[in-house]
């Protein structure tokens, strides 16, 4: 079968898909069905597996976006005594104090500049000065800049004072290797269209396990109750407890082998981390400035600067869909950017394409603006 694809995805997600990834999809499936049940299971099994841990820990899994994972999370761990401080670097974990606010639930925020990353220092100053906090929660790559966040360092520091840890993984769980009871991740999050690369439809939770037990009773929602939804799929053997994305769930197991087969998730992390080096060269060459310094950059997504006054995103962006690409603009709100995403089925091969396009785009608005 030919790939209908007309256009391949420079973004963090959805992203672009193997052709035998959307075939898995073709097949309409019924949630109470063993094989499909049987199928959820070794999707949480595989997960567990990939987080390098064990039965301490397992995984639920969640109908929606990687923000509904987000919100499941944040609506369903604290209680009524609970504190939530938020690491804030971003437009992601600002969208975690929103979440908060909305549920009325008690939190603090620590900022950072956002094209820096927490310092566990000032962390752990700041727990040491408010007892109150009981839980830390942060993004790992924020994908508003592409800044790779150290979660290894905080995530020491949260232990050493025993506190819960929440860690936003949604663009790097899958490419970047997390052993997530080395950190003493408690919640960890991700979505089905990441660096897995499934499709959209659902995310996951990996959870220890003695921590998500003592949270029940503490949501504030029904659909989002991540204690219940743990439960259905553990004593149901796999059956969710309302309708699942089951075309998303086949794409999904699916993707899980392809990751496998090249290699796991150091060999994919190699590759994308392989395009973002070259895309970040040669993006500099051509007068793009990139917005966070390379010691920080992470392997996901890279956000760039608009190159001169006067410059057309627009303009840009119907360049390159035409040509066979399609990027994302930037979330700053205070610079004019645009972002580059590396992740899912690109090659090395795609980079060179993508730097020639650039650059035919680039030596074109130089002819125009000559005459």
């Amino acid at each position: 079968m030919r790939d209908p694809n007309p256009y391949k995805l420079l973004t963090p997600g959805p992203l672009t898909t193997t052709l035998s990834v959307r075939e898995a999809m073709m097949i309409d499936r019924c949630t109470w069905d063993d094989d499909y049940k049987r199928m959820t299971e070794e999707i949480r099994a595989g997960l567990l597996d990939f987080a390098h841990v064990g039965n301490d820990y397992t995984v639920v899994l969640m109908q929606g976006s990687g923000t509904f994972g987000v919100e499941s999370v944040l609506s369903s761990v604290p209680g009524d005594k609970d504190c939530v401080l938020v690491l804030v670097n971003g437009a992601y974990s600002e969208r975690m104090v929103k979440i908060l606010e909305r549920h009325g639930i008690a939190h603090a925020r620590l900022d950072f500049a956002w094209d820096q990353i927490p310092d566990a220092a000032k962390v752990e100053a700041f727990l040491a000065e408010h007892p109150e906090v009981t839980i830390v929660s942060m993004v790992h790559n924020e994908t508003t800049t592409g800044l790779l966040n150290d979660i290894e360092a905080v995530g020491r520091v949260v232990k050493a004072a025993g506190r819960t840890f929440i860690v936003d993984a949604m663009s790097s769980f899958g490419a970047v290797d997390i052993r997530v009871g080395d950190i003493s991740i408690d919640y960890l999050v991700s979505s089905a269209n990441k660096c897995i690369q499934g499709v959209p439809g659902f995310s996951y939770i990996i959870a220890r396990r003695e921590a998500l037990e003592a949270t029940k009773g503490n949501a504030r929602t029904v659909s989002l109750d991540l204690y219940d939804q743990w439960k259905g799929l553990e004593e149901g053997h796999g059956k969710w407890r309302f309708t699942s994305p089951t075309h998303v769930v086949a794409a999904f197991h699916r993707a899980m082998q392809e990751l496998r087969e090249e290699g796991g998730v150091e060999k994919r992390g190699e590759r994308y981390a392989r395009l973002n080096r070259r895309l970040r060269e040669g993006m500099a060459a051509l007068g793009f400035t990139a917005y966070v310094e390379e010691a920080h950059q992470g392997p996901i997504i890279t956000t760039f600067f608009y190159p001169k006054e006067g410059f057309s995103f627009a303009k840009m962006y119907a360049y390159l869909k035409e040509h066979g690409y399609v990027i994302y603009p930037g979330k700053l709100t205070d610079r004019d950017t645009f972002r580059l995403g590396n992740i899912g089925d690109l090659n090395d091969e795609d980079a060179e394409r993508i730097l020639k396009i650039f650059s035919d785009f680039c030596a074109l608005e130089e002819q125009n603006g000559a005459h």
